[in-house]
């Protein structure tokens, strides 16, 4: 078989795990009103691009070229980085006045720097904002001005197959048909792709799937392939190439990350005034829930332009009833639940505490349900701009299981995931349960979930490695689950640069 020839639009496939990331960004920069410290000419600018890792430390990972006599630099060389969502990559661009041939740095005059993170570049597509000296006072004059291209071939193919009058090869039955596409490599053929088996048929239809031109031909749409479908007399086929939009393209294009905090507040938490309590914050402002506010929070903000998030409880007892509630802001205004950032949403956490009761039981519906209200408005709306991620801190077991799933499983065909982090010591069988990873969640009746949206992890086991290690386990799938959701349902993003 022959690798049918696509049209050469752009084609997205959600982009990869962190562990084996290929998504890159080339970084595109400009400069406006730079200092002139050339005494008989104009500046000659270069920008320096570092990253920081940890600390205070910084290291250099490329710089563009050299503009000589220009106070308005428009660089040509891109600066590609590897781009990873579930991690805060901070970045500082430098710009200095180069004066030597070698562009050494110990020579030049420093005109200005720029400190952001990779993740507000590309959800801003377009970043411009003032340089500033080393100690972050003005530097005088000077702005800069950085725009963001993914880099990477999202093509991929959409097949769909069938097959007539196969051989019937088993004894007691019809054949169990299924097909497996390969890769042509240097050391031979590579599996790409298999189809799912269908049982006891001899004229089969398969799903419609798609393979990426990676996967498939290596990009290369004049490479054969091999198709397998053994016992086959008659294969029939057909391919086309599709729009299948990248997380980076849904972001870029305007799609706003809406991210949601629940707090358990139930009795098993303990007394917060006791050093034993999970809710005891102690002197230096630490304990497990704030942790994972902090790490999650943290990525996420770069990703809502307004940064304003809203914060819930569940499982206390509230004044000024003192009835429990499953669903309270805790900043205590229902008719505006949002706090201002990540700071924010902390300060609130801190000034619920000694307000409110901790009873129970531990239930998850109610928040979940809340959150999908407006997943499920935003779905109206036709296109791709929002989508919704809750964050559910809790200590224990959770009471209203039932129901629980049944709310995820509704909630897996809206704009929606949900993260959850088990604090404590507690037994977590039930939320690995609702993470969906070893097979498809059912509903209490048998309905199954469209897709897994739920990502479980226990904090223990970053207790050592940190909050960034913590944020990249529990947010590595939201790219996938984004995009994938989206491109489910054929929506596009609010500004759609890309040829159709």
């Amino acid at each position: 078989f022959i690798c049918p020839t696509p049209t050469m639009a752009a084609v997205g496939a959600p982009p990869p795990r962190a562990t084996d990331c290929v998504t890159k960004v080339a970084l595109t920069i400009s400069c406006d009103n730079l200092l002139d410290m050339d005494a008989f000419s104009k500046s000659d600018p270069m920008c320096v691009l570092r990253m920081n890792t940890s600390g205070p430390h910084w290291y250099e990972i490329c710089r563009t070229e050299k503009i000589q006599n220009c106070l308005n630099p428009r660089f040509s060389k891109s600066l590609v980085l590897d781009y990873y969502f579930e991690v805060v990559q901070k970045l500082r661009f430098e710009v200095y006045d180069i004066d030597t041939e070698n562009c050494s740095l110990e020579e030049a005059d420093f005109l200005g720097q720029m400190e952001c993170t990779l993740g507000q570049i590309v959800s801003s597509s377009k970043l411009t904002k003032p340089l500033v000296r080393r100690d972050r006072t003005p530097a005088g004059s000077g702005t800069i001005t950085i725009c963001a291209e993914e880099q990477t071939d999202n093509r991929v193919v959409a097949f769909e197959a069938a097959a007539r009058k196969l051989d019937k090869k088993d004894f007691f039955g019809k054949s169990d048909p299924f097909l497996e596409f390969y890769k042509q490599t240097e050391t031979g053929w590579q599996l790409a792709h298999r189809t799912e088996v269908i049982k006891n048929n001899l004229n089969p239809t398969w799903k419609p799937f798609r393979i990426s031109m990676q996967s498939l031909c290596g990009g290369d749409v004049e490479k054969l392939i091999k198709v397998n479908c053994a016992i086959s007399k008659n294969f029939t086929r057909q391919s086309s190439t599709v729009k299948e939009y990248t997380f980076l393209d849904y972001i870029m294009g305007g799609c706003q990350i809406n991210f949601t905090i629940a707090i358990d507040f139930t009795g098993s938490n303990g007394d917060p005034k006791s050093p034993r309590s999970l809710h005891y914050i102690n002197p230096q402002g630490y304990n497990e829930y704030l942790a994972a506010i902090w790490a999650v929070g943290n990525v996420i903000q770069d990703y809502d332009s307004d940064k304003m998030f809203p914060a819930f409880g569940f499982g206390a007892q509230i004044p000024p009833t003192w009835q429990v509630s499953h669903e309270f802001p805790i900043n205590f205004n229902p008719a505006n639940p949002f706090c201002a950032g990540v700071e924010g949403v902390v300060l609130a956490y801190q000034q619920c505490l000694p307000q409110v009761k901790l009873y129970g039981p531990t239930n998850f519906a109610p928040i979940i349900n809340h959150v999908a209200h407006f997943g499920r408005q935003a779905l109206q709306q036709q296109t791709a701009s929002q989508y919704f991620v809750l964050l559910i801190i809790t200590d224990g077991v959770i009471t209203d299981m039932d129901q629980t799933r049944s709310a995820i499983v509704n909630a897996s065909r809206l704009p929606m995931s949900i993260i959850i982090v088990g604090v404590g010591g507690a037994d977590f069988e039930a939320m690995e349960f609702l993470d969906g990873d070893d097979g498809t969640l059912r509903s209490a009746t048998g309905e199954a979930a469209l897709r897994d949206i739920v990502q479980f992890v226990p904090f223990r086991q970053f207790t050592n490695a940190g909050s960034a290690a913590l944020a990249q386990c529990v947010l590595a799938e939201l790219p996938d689950q984004m995009a994938s959701f989206f491109n489910l349902f054929d929506l596009k993003p609010p500004s759609d640069s890309c040829p159709s």
